[in-house]
């Protein structure tokens, strides 16, 4: 169930650029059967470790831009240490709440990517940038998604970068913020006696990248708009489902 939902995960990361992400907490919560805080922790480890994988043939294509990921991503780091702080104080009902309604949002932007992403480029506005990075960084630690529906479009328009630029640069800074959220889920977790499954979240950063490396040559070959929408409308499915089960 793990490998299944790694490689769905994976191949909306690759057909998409973004989204696949937020698919992690529910596959750990309702596929592999993982508590809620669990779930969430060990999700931004899966997903740091598919961006990392994801980032480094990107960093051999020098399409990474270094400055916007130190405006963008030391924010969403600190951003990120304190959204997992705070989920470490809540109760799990709280965080899968806000993690439906984020799905909601993301189904949103899928609805209307193309929209978006086309606009052009503005000028480099930086503090607009530090303030949506640690915007951003804190939604991340505290639900357990690396956000990068929300970090791309940021990037073309408060970062003035093109597209290819900002989707390189965003899994950099995905896998920088969603390391220092685990690593404070795991300070955290530990002392209360949780036990963290290495060999999922191994199992699913292979496989998750694996998908992701297939859904970027299927995303070349078919209609990309059709498949946008359709996963919106699942993104809204999951969301009320999401909402259900917590209840």
């Amino acid at each position: 169930m793990a490998l299944l939902g790694a490689i769905i995960i994976g191949l909306s990361l690759g057909l998409f650029g973004s989204g696949g992400s937020i698919l992690t907490v529910p596959v750990l919560l309702y596929m592999v059967g993982q508590e809620p805080k669990l779930a969430i922790a060990s999700s931004l480890l899966v997903v740091a470790g598919i961006s990392f994988m994801a980032s480094l043939p990107n960093l051999r294509k020098a399409i990474i831009s270094w400055r916007h990921v130190l405006f963008f991503g030391v924010p969403g780091m600190f951003g990120t240490y304190g959204g997992a702080w705070l989920g470490g104080m809540v109760e799990s009902w709280v965080q899968l709440f806000v993690f439906a309604g984020l799905m909601l949002v993301a189904a949103v932007f899928m609805w209307r990517k193309r929209a978006i992403t086309e606009l052009p480029p503005l000028a480099w506005r930086p503090w607009k940038v530090l303030a949506e990075g640690t915007i951003v960084g804190v939604i991340t630690g505290f639900v357990g998604v690396g956000g990068g529906f929300l970090i791309v479009p940021a990037l073309v328009i408060l970062g003035g970068l093109a597209l290819p630029v900002a989707v390189a640069s965003s899994l950099v800074i995905i896998s920088l913020k969603s390391f220092v959220g685990f690593g404070k889920y795991y300070q955290v977790l530990v002392l209360e006696g949780y036990s963290f499954d290495w060999q999922v979240i191994g199992l699913m950063v292979v496989a998750g990248f694996i998908g992701s490396v297939l859904g970027g040559w299927l995303g070349s070959r078919i209609p990309a708009k059709p498949l946008q929408r359709g996963f919106a409308i699942f993104l809204v499915i999951m969301a009320i489902y999401v909402v259900i089960r917590t209840i």
